[in-house]
């Protein structure tokens, strides 16, 4: 059984940095890719960053240059370093992996940027 659980979130200024984790417990064996996804109130989630099994990333183009998303595959950790935060990076940010066809998620953490 896959579980992921984040970590990080809070309340920031603006211009300000937080870093996300996620610890995924369970087999992971098959990775497609790790990812940070993001919903805002009255909003569709959207993709904010991705890494795949190979360590290539990618970015939303809102956030580039802003975010970095990193992994450490000895503790089965993926991390959402962002800074120069915006009031509308303000989110429920979520960690997803997917394994063959499946996705996973976990409960989401809450980002708020304050003006």
């Amino acid at each position: 059984q896959v579980q992921l659980v984040e970590s990080g979130g809070g309340l920031v200024q603006a211009g300000g940095s937080l870093r996300l984790s996620c610890t995924i417990s369970g087999s992971i064996f098959n990775l497609v890719s790790m990812g940070w996804y993001r919903q805002a109130p009255g909003k569709q989630r959207e993709s904010v960053a991705t890494i795949t099994g190979a360590g290539n990333t990618g970015y939303a183009d809102s956030v580039k240059g802003r975010f970095t998303i990193s992994r450490d595959n000895a503790k089965n950790m993926v991390y959402l370093q962002m800074n120069s935060l915006k009031p509308e990076d303000t989110a429920v940010y979520y960690c997803n992996i997917l394994i063959g066809w499946v996705a996973y998620w976990g409960q989401g953490t809450q980002v708020t940027v304050s003006s």
